[in-house]
């Protein structure tokens, strides 16, 4: 089979190894892919791997040996995958790699909300602690979590890791999901409605699939009904927050903090509102990146492969 990967920089700069695909068949890697360059690169290729490339229906139309589209995430809305099925292309994505990792991130955002580490280090680094007039200081107020309460959108397998270090640190669990897993609550995690969540919690972190239900799901009115100083953490979609509103109740001072590792638009633009937002903490789209992390999911993607060459495929979008 000819294969080609047509952004594989973000998942591979150079600390894993693509031998799994280069066992499958012959192998063309690149680590980015213009838009105007994608039908070229594609060629005859029959396999076609991408992070987030866009294989249209312009380009599938264009590219008549396609057979196979394979996605290096869980997210598959850069395939038109109505137009995959009309001609029979099998699609697969990645259910689940970095439910640990994306856990880890929400929590260390919160941390450094609450303990404003790198902060401080700069300003030891800066000369304060050795000219300061006193055995310690803090420049920003911190905050113990526990005995607090997290509210969670989002129950699936990374809201429940994201409970577990929470409850570990002490706090209580608020957990909002349309699909209730039984047997779950506990004396310190229960399932409320959002009307019970928002105005009891002390943090909120999202957890939820980006659905019409869900898009901007933290905006203007939302943020009225939660606690004065409440910290949101996203390591979800960017767009299930309405990053105006976000902006405008940090500036009020009605949000005490944001963590955030996902934006409505990615790269990020230099007009995002958060970029100019107090008490705003934003990272690249990390949340998934670890090592380990994206090992697994690459594993997985020759294996989802290998399947669909052995002709028995898994992982299948169904559009």
């Amino acid at each position: 089979m000819k294969i080609v990967i047509l952004d594989g920089y973000t998942e591979n700069p150079g600390d894993l190894s693509w031998s799994g695909f280069e066992a499958l068949g012959s192998l063309t890697v690149y680590d980015r892919t213009p838009v105007d360059k994608i039908v070229e690169r594609i060629g005859t290729a029959e396999g076609v791997i991408v992070n987030k490339t866009p294989i249209s229906r312009a380009v599938i139309e264009a590219c008549p040996s396609i057979r196979y589209v394979g996605v290096l995430a869980t997210g598959y809305n850069v395939v038109d995958v109505a137009a995959c099925v009309e001609r029979g292309i099998v699609v697969s994505n990645i259910p689940t790699y970095g439910t640990a990792a994306v856990a880890q991130m929400a929590i260390a955002l919160l941390l450094e909300l609450c303990n404003h580490v790198g902060a401080h280090s700069d300003s030891v680094f800066a000369g304060e602690w050795q000219n300061s007039p006193d055995w310690c200081y803090w420049k920003f107020p911190l905050v113990e979590l526990a005995g607090k309460t997290m509210g969670i959108i989002g129950f699936g397998r990374i809201g429940q890791a994201t409970a577990k270090i929470a409850q570990a640190l002490g706090m209580r669990i608020l957990a909002h999901d349309e699909h209730k897993v039984p047997g779950i609550e506990s004396g310190t995690c229960r399932y409320v409605d959002l009307d019970t969540l928002l105005p009891s919690s002390d943090v909120i972190s999202l957890h939820c699939p980006l659905f019409p239900s869900t898009q901007g799901i933290i905006n203007k009115a939302n943020i009225a009904r939660m606690k004065d100083g409440v910290f949101i953490i996203n390591t979800s979609r960017g767009p299930l927050v309405v990053e105006q509103d976000l902006y405008e109740g940090l500036e009020s001072g009605k949000i005490g903090g944001a963590g955030i590792d996902v934006v409505s638009s990615e790269p990020i633009k230099a007009d995002n509102p958060l970029l100019k937002a107090k008490r705003c903490i934003i990272t690249p789209h990390i949340a998934w990146a670890p090592r380990e992390s994206r090992q697994r999911l690459m594993d997985i993607a020759v294996e989802n492969l290998a399947r669909f060459i052995a002709g028995t495929p898994v992982n299948v979008v169904k559009g």
